[in-house]
């Protein structure tokens, strides 16, 4: 239960069943004697540019010496995940995944022993909706297993915005306004862009002001991002829009406009 919930409350995954909304967790499936998989029961949704995590956990008999896990990513209508689909393997020799998960998918919990299964998805598409598979890699290798349960991910259009903060501001004093990206994700970094809108003008600089990037480190695989301006408010700001614009991986984007209310001294 703790996974979910971290990983609800770290990462904007929002697991639901389909008939009832509630949250979920998914119950143990054992298909053999002791090769146990716990995963998401219902659907897991996601937004594009952000991340997602899977949930799992799993056993195998104590006389099996696996090696290291991977995961496997494919269209629901397929009837199982094949070899080619491999989008993760723990084994850090291996790279022979597909090309476009490269770098993109890591585990919660780097040690395999602990039995916990879960990944972290970072930048993500809409092509990336699908269902994913874990298979077992063991030593003997019969004792290899992939098990047929799977997690389903739906990733959707981004409609979640930045965050916005303005302070009081007054005429003629310095102040900095902090523009905060949607989502704690651990994937590439995103570009911030403010723009300024005067009164029946277009976009333009803010004069005089200066930007900043910052990163905080919220958990392990848990960053947020966020991006301040600093300038010195006049009587010609007040009462004009301020933008806000995150671009994410693969050219997905979302923005935020405030109101300057600026007071005099």
């Amino acid at each position: 239960m703790f996974v979910l919930i971290w990983a609800t409350l770290l990462f904007s995954v929002r697991v639901s069943d389909a008939e009832t909304g509630s949250s979920v967790w998914g119950k143990q499936s054992c298909p053999l004697t002791d090769y146990c998989i716990t995963l998401v029961e219902g659907e897991i949704t996601a937004e594009a540019g952000l991340c997602v995590v899977i949930p799992c956990s799993f056993t195998v008999p104590e006389n099996i010496k696996f090696l290291h896990i991977v995961w496997l990513k494919c269209e629901s209508t397929k009837q199982r995940c094949d070899y080619g689909d491999r989008i993760f393997n723990s084994n850090t020799s291996s790279d022979q995944v597909q090309s476009e998960f490269k770098g993109r998918v890591s585990l919660l919990e780097s040690d395999v022993s602990k039995k916990n299964c879960s990944i972290i998805v970072n930048d993500l598409k809409e092509s990336d909706s699908g269902t994913y598979q874990l298979r077992v890699e063991a030593s003997p290798r019969r004792g290899s297993y992939k098990f047929s349960q799977r997690a389903t991910v739906s990733v959707k259009g981004l409609s979640q915005r930045p965050t916005v903060m303005i302070p009081p501001l007054t005429e003629g004093q310095p102040t900095t306004l902090t523009c905060t990206a949607p989502g704690l994700c651990s994937g590439s970094e995103p570009t911030f862009t403010w723009r300024w809108r005067g009164r029946g003008e277009s976009d333009t600089d803010l004069t005089g002001n200066i930007t900043a990037f910052k990163t905080e480190n919220v958990a392990e695989f848990a960053k947020r991002r966020s991006s301040t301006l600093s300038f010195s408010p006049s009587a010609e700001h007040h009462g004009t829009n301020i933008t806000c614009t995150v671009l994410f991986q693969g050219q997905v984007s979302t923005e935020e406009t405030a109101t300057l209310s600026v007071s005099c001294e």
